[in-house]
C-alpha cells in the first residue's frame, strides 16, 4: 500500500482537499505530467492550434449532441418532424442543431489541417508512429460517425445517401448482400436502419472515439511533441532534465491556445448566425426535404467532407481497371528486375500480380472501386513506413519536395469538388487522373522522398521570440 500524504498543519481547506484526492487519485500527478511539467517544444506555430482545437469541437459535438437526444425520436416516421420540431419550437434548439451540423464539418476541417501539419512536419516518423495510427483510427472512426449522423435527419439526401453507400457493400464478393443486409437492417434503408445508425452514433462510435482521443494524446506525451524542425527536444537537456529546447505545456500552450479558440469561435459563430447551409455544402437544400423512397433526387453526393473519396470510388471504372492492370504489371515488371531479390521472391511477385489481374478481371469495377474508396483511407495507415527522407521536416527537404505536396493538396481539393458535381465524361476523367496522383504520392514516396539533398538540420530547435 501507498504511503499516505499528510498535509500541512497550517494548509488551507483546497489545499486539504487535494491531499486527499491525490491519496486516492493521481489528480496532481495527472496535472504534472500532461500539463504543468509536459515540456513542449518551444518554435510551436499556428499549425499546431489544430490538435486543441479537434479537441474543442469534439466537446460541442457531445455537448450538443446530448440536447439534441432529448428532443430527436429515431423513428422513420417521427425524425424528420422531429427535427423540424427541434428547430422551431424548443427554446434555442435551433441554434444547438446548428452548432452540431456546423460542429461536423468543423472537425473535418481542423482534422484535415491537422493531419496535414503532420504531413508537411513528419510527425508520424520514429518514435511517432502510434501516435500517428491513432490519429488515423480517430479519422476513420470520425467518418464512421458522420456517416450514421448524416442519416439522422431523415431528409431526401439522408436516406438515398445512406442507401448510396450502403448499397456499396453488396459488391464485396460472396458476403455482400448479406452484409449490406446486416447494416440496414432490412431489405432498404428503412426504420431498422435508423435505429441502428442512431444506435452507433449515439454510443457506440463516441466511446471509441473518446479511447482513441486518450490513447492519441497518452501515446504523444510519452514520446513527446514533434516541432517545426522535426528536432527531437529530449536530446538536449539541462542539469534537472528538462529539455533544453522546452517549455511547460501549461500555462504556456494553454494561453497561447487561447488565441487559435477565440479565431476559430469567431468563424464559427459568423457560419452559424449567418450562413449555417454555407451555399449547401455543410447542410444541403434537398435534406430540407422528408425523405421519399419513391423519389430520387436529380443529384445524390455525400457531404462534402466525403467527397474525395466519394471521387475515388468513381473513377474506378472497367476502362480504369486496364490502367491499374498496367501499373500493376509496371510496377512488377521495376521489382523483378530492378531490385536484387531472390528467385522465391520474384516468383511470390510475378505470381501475385498475375493472380491480382485474373481477381480484376473476374471481379466487377464497382468492387475495386469500393477497395480504392476504403484504399484512400487506409493507407494513411502506412505512411510512418513510406516515408524514407533523411529529414523529418519539409523545412530541410529539397525544396521540390514543397511542390509535391502542393499538388497532393490541390489534387485532394479538387477531388473533393469533383465529388459534389455530377457524373460527366470530363470530371470522370480528372477523377481517374486525381485518383492516380493521389496513390501514386504515397506509393512511389518510399523513391521519391529520398530523392534530392536535404539541407542540414540544426542540433537544436530554431526559434525567435514573438
Amino acid at each position: 500500500m501507498a504511503t499516505m500524504k499528510e498535509a500541512p498543519a497550517n494548509a488551507s481547506a483546497a489545499e486539504k482537499l487535494m491531499t486527499w484526492v491525490d491519496n486516492r487519485f493521481p489528480a496532481t500527478k495527472l496535472y504534472n505530467e500532461h500539463l504543468a511539467e509536459y515540456y513542449a517544444p518551444k518554435n510551436f506555430n499556428f499549425w499546431y492550434f489544430f490538435g486543441s482545437l479537434a479537441l474543442l469541437v469534439l466537446v460541442i459535438q457531445i455537448v450538443t449532441g446530448i440536447f439534441l437526444v432529448m428532443h430527436y425520436k429515431p423513428d422513420a416516421n417521427l425524425a424528420f418532424a422531429s427535427v423540424e420540431y427541434i428547430m422551431r419550437d424548443v427554446p434555442w434548439g435551433w441554434l444547438v442543431r446548428y452548432m452540431h451540423s456546423t460542429g461536423a464539418s468543423a472537425f473535418f476541417v481542423v482534422v484535415y489541417l491537422h493531419m496535414f501539419r503532420g504531413m508537411i512536419y513528419g510527425s508520424y516518423r520514429k518514435p511517432r508512429e502510434l501516435v500517428w495510427i491513432f490519429g488515423c483510427a480517430i479519422f476513420l472512426c470520425l467518418m464512421a460517425e458522420a456517416f450514421m449522423g448524416y442519416l439522422l435527419p431523415w431528409g431526401q439526401m439522408s436516406y438515398w445517401g445512406a442507401q448510396v453507400i450502403v448499397n456499396l457493400f453488396t459488391a464485396i464478393p460472396f458476403v455482400g448482400p448479406d452484409l449490406a443486409l446486416l447494416i440496414r437492417g432490412d431489405y432498404v434503408v428503412g426504420d431498422a436502419t435508423l435505429n441502428r445508425f442512431f444506435s452507433f452514433h449515439v454510443i457506440a462510435v463516441p466511446l471509441v472515439l473518446l479511447g482513441l482521443v486518450v490513447a492519441h494524446i497518452i501515446a504523444l506525451h510519452e514520446v513527446g511533441s514533434n516541432n517545426p524542425d522535426g528536432v527531437e527536444i529530449k536530446a538536449k537537456k539541462d542539469s534537472a532534465g528538462r529539455p533544453l529546447d522546452g517549455i511547460p505545456f501549461h500555462p504556456y500552450y494553454t494561453v497561447h491556445d487561447i488565441l487559435g479558440v477565440s479565431v476559430f469561435l469567431l468563424i464559427f459563430s459568423a457560419i452559424i448566425f449567418f450562413a449555417p447551409e454555407l451555399g449547401g455544402y455543410f447542410l444541403e437544400y434537398n435534406n430540407f426535404i422528408p425523405a421519399d423512397p419513391l423519389k430520387t433526387p436529380l443529384h445524390i453526393a455525400p457531404v462534402w467532407y466525403f467527397t474525395p473519396y466519394y471521387s475515388v470510388l468513381r473513377a474506378i471504372t472497367a476502362e480504369m481497371m486496364y490502367v491499374l492492370m498496367a501499373f500493376a504489371v509496371a510496377g512488377a515488371l521495376l521489382a523483378v528486375l530492378k531490385f536484387k531479390l531472390s528467385g522465391l521472391f520474384k516468383l511470390v511477385i510475378v505470381g501475385g500480380t498475375a493472380a491480382l489481374i485474373a481477381m480484376m478481371f473476374a471481379i466487377d469495377a464497382k468492387f475495386w472501386g469500393v477497395v480504392g474508396m476504403g484504399g484512400a483511407v487506409v493507407i494513411l495507415f502506412f505512411l510512418p513506413w513510406l516515408d524514407h527522407s533523411p529529414a523529418k521536416s519539409l523545412r530541410y527537404r529539397p525544396d521540390w519536395h514543397k511542390y509535391v505536396y502542393a499538388l497532393f493538396v490541390l489534387n485532394f481539393l479538387l477531388l473533393g469538388y469533383l465529388g459534389v458535381q455530377p457524373v460527366s465524361p470530363l470530371g470522370e476523367r480528372l477523377s481517374q487522373i486525381g485518383t492516380v496522383i493521389y496513390f501514386g504520392f504515397f506509393l512511389l514516396m518510399p523513391w521519391w522522398s529520398r530523392l534530392g539533398e536535404p539541407k542540414p538540420v540544426p542540433e537544436r530547435v530554431t526559434f525567435a521570440a514573438h
